[in-house]
């Protein structure tokens, strides 16, 4: 299951000091760690209900539009494309997920007003403060449409929304217009959230399983509190923060499937988010092999030694797929004939990683046995937990983001606000 480099025994007390801080909830942001016995620990009427209004909608709906941005929506995106077939078409009652409110592009938001049109449309807003410019923005204007559509009460029946238990100005207007509401939980940031009503709802709106989610999850919470010599979380982070500080300032997290693209984007926001503060953390990347091989795989072999890869390795042969044979033999594959493509795909993946080991790329390997909903809820679970412990040892908080707020500031006062 794991492959990692080995790290130094100072390295590895810091590791067990930060996790022991993390579990005591000793250190900063402590008041942030709800998401730690969260797969023990929900609220389990709320979980019923959430599948309850996940079934009705799908039942009812052609198109169900998640409005939010960050931590409210790219962990329901990751496990969504995670396990969805590429190219798969929606029909036979299954409703369409489409995303609003994490850009400002106004063709895009145009292109979804006219998609919409003469289908049976629900929206699901996930914002805890309810004024977060791109979400509040994209929500003011398909919420009009929907209400000039459906008129105000039939559009009140098909808006849900993912906001604080008690203030802000989206509980506000829930309460008013008497939208369904879920909870975003206030001991829960939104980049540790996906496994909360942020998530879960679309996702099971979506088709997801989250039974089996939540109990790769759970199971993750037991696996992960264990010693550091049978904890590969806590291995991870010894590994990473040792190779940080041996001058490795980027960490590129890939695979070879490109419907784990989104698994990339939300790990982006976990460990950038976290941990990019005071000066210190890795920088976050991604690619998907071998796809960017071909246009990044030459500076990874030779440019600046700066950086180690995390890959996510699984094994899919539910899909078989045998290369046939060319009686011309036009393009020179006849040799690979009665292989599978996935064999080839596994050759290319030991092929590079024998080639960036010996340009002086170090690497970690975190291997699936399968690509399903009880695996990824593992995997969130270990990349939440590793960088909760990683930001201990950096020693900074990993729970706050008091940088993202910069950017906002200079844009208002540009629209005068």
């Amino acid at each position: 299951m794991w492959e990692v480099p080995e790290s130094s025994n100072e390295m590895i007390g810091r590791v067990q000091d930060a996790a022991q801080k993390l579990e005591s909830g000793v250190g900063e942001g402590a008041h942030y760690r709800g998401w730690l016995d969260l797969p023990t620990n929900h609220d389990r009427g709320e979980y019923h209900r959430i599948k309850e209004v996940a079934k009705s909608v799908r039942e009812d709906a052609d198109i169900v539009i998640i409005i939010g941005i960050g931590g409210s929506y790219l962990g329901t995106r990751a496990i969504k494309d995670a396990l969805t077939k590429p190219l798969s078409q929606t029909g036979m009652g299954e409703p369409e997920v489409i995303y609003a409110g994490h850009h400002l592009s106004t063709s895009y938001l145009q292109s979804l007003r006219a998609y919409c049109k003469n289908k049976s449309v629900y929206i699901n807003v996930i914002s805890k403060s309810g004024t977060t410019l791109e979400p509040a923005l994209a929500f003011r204007i398909l919420r009009k449409d929907l209400e000039e559509v459906y008129g105000e009460q039939e559009a009140s029946r098909r808006i849900i929304a993912t906001t604080d238990v008690k203030k802000g100005a989206l509980k506000k207007l829930a309460q008013q217009k008497g939208y369904e509401t879920f909870i975003v939980p206030n001991d829960i940031g939104g980049r540790y959230s996906v496994l909360t009503a942020v998530g879960l709802l679309p996702l099971a709106i979506a088709g997801v399983d989250i039974d089996a989610l939540m109990d790769g999850a759970k199971d993750a919470q037991d696996v992960y509190g264990t010693q550091y010599e049978e904890n590969a979380c806590y291995q991870y982070v010894a590994a990473r923060n040792n190779l940080y500080e041996r001058g490795k300032k980027i960490e590129i997290l890939m695979s070879y499937e490109p419907k784990l693209q989104y698994i990339n984007e939300w790990w982006k926001q976990l460990f950038g988010e976290s941990e990019g503060k005071d000066g210190k953390g890795l920088y976050p990347s991604s690619m998907i092999f071998t796809t960017d091989l071909h246009s990044l795989g030459q500076y990874i072999q030779e440019g600046e030694r700066s950086m180690f890869e995390t890959g996510i390795i699984f094994n899919d042969s539910a899909d078989e797929l045998i290369i046939p044979e060319d009686q011309d033999d036009y393009d020179g594959l006849n040799d690979l004939a009665g292989k599978s493509v996935q064999e080839v795909c596994v050759a290319a993946r030991e092929g590079t990683r024998a080639a960036h080991s010996e340009g002086g790329v170090p690497q970690i390997f975190l291997e699936i046995s399968q690509l399903d909903a009880y695996h990824i809820g593992h995997l969130i679970y270990f990349f939440e937990k590793s960088c909760a412990v990683s930001g201990y040892v950096l020693g900074i908080n990993p729970f706050n983001q008091p940088g993202v707020e910069a950017y906002k500031k200079e844009m208002y006062e540009l629209l005068g606000r």
